[in-house]
């Protein structure tokens, strides 16, 4: 895949993190029925896009194509020398044993990416029980779902007894941005201080594509609304996007988003620090 990456930031921030990312590595068997390898994704492959996007930490999100096999995602872990976290997926009855091991790795949340009904390994079912069994560890569950369905299910979320984090702007859709119902669900957990929200995905949330004016109204209002809850995440390499996505100008985005610098700050390093457990 040919991915996209322009020259570099100009903001350099010790200690800045980019929390959702996928790694592919081809010594790690995919599942059947996905066609070739993805290529080109590796840690070493990031490593050169971080250099560019002014990172030090990372948080790397296992991708679909692994299904419940983690063995990649907690490699990739270890490659980044303790300067990583991961999000695993797991089947609902994995020992806790598992869960203990993959804790020890580096894993901090579930993944539960269930917009698609066609392609998803978890599903909303499983969000509540397998949320339980976390809650131990400390974990979040992390949460990839349509505007839709966080007012569908916002019973479920208000009863967690675990962090929630919500990925890509919580996905609202476009037509509605911040005027979707979904907007004061998920901004009423930022209030009690009972899930964060990524400032990420941005072309998940359009319907005019780049510069993503539509996707950054939605990215402002929840900077206004709880600007203490946010991180930041890159979603590289954008395989939804087939590489068509630059990866520095979607972190210049976030300049956008977020003018003041003292608050980038936070969000790119403290609140990552404090949701992820970096030293």
């Amino acid at each position: 895949m040919n991915l996209q990456v322009s020259e570099t930031v100009n903001e350099r921030i010790e200690g800045a993190c980019d929390c959702h990312l996928h790694i592919y590595d081809p010594r790690f068997p995919e599942q059947p029925g996905n066609g070739a390898p993805m290529t080109g994704m590796t840690v070493d492959d990031y490593r050169r896009v971080q250099r560019k996007i002014g990172t030090t930490r990372a948080v790397i999100v296992q991708a679909k194509r692994y299904g419940t096999d983690n063995a990649c995602l907690v490699d990739a872990i270890a490659q980044f020398g303790g300067e990583a976290r991961g999000i695993a997926v797991v089947a609902p009855d994995t020992p806790f044993t598992v869960l203990r091991e993959l804790d020890a790795a580096g894993v901090r949340g579930l993944r539960f990416s269930v917009w698609n009904a066609r392609d998803t390994v978890m599903t909303v079912d499983m969000i509540e029980p397998l949320a339980a069994r976390i809650a131990e560890l400390g974990w979040h569950a992390q949460l990839h779902m349509s505007g839709d369905q966080i007012v569908e299910y916002r019973d479920v979320l208000n009863r967690l007894p675990c962090m929630i984090v919500f990925d890509h702007l919580a996905r609202l859709a476009p037509q509605q941005g911040a005027a979707h119902p979904a907007f004061r669900v998920v901004a009423d957990l930022l209030a009690r201080e009972r899930c964060w929200l990524k400032l990420s995905g941005a072309y998940l949330n359009t319907l005019t594509g780049a510069p993503y004016d539509d996707a950054t109204r939605v990215a402002e209002a929840f900077v206004r609304e709880a600007p203490e809850r946010l991180v930041w995440g890159s979603d590289w390499p954008h395989v939804t996007e087939h590489g068509n996505a630059d990866t520095v100008a979607l972190r210049s985005l976030l300049d956008r988003w977020v003018p003041d610098r003292a608050m980038r700050a936070r969000i790119l390093v403290d609140h990552p620090a404090a949701l992820y457990g970096f030293a």
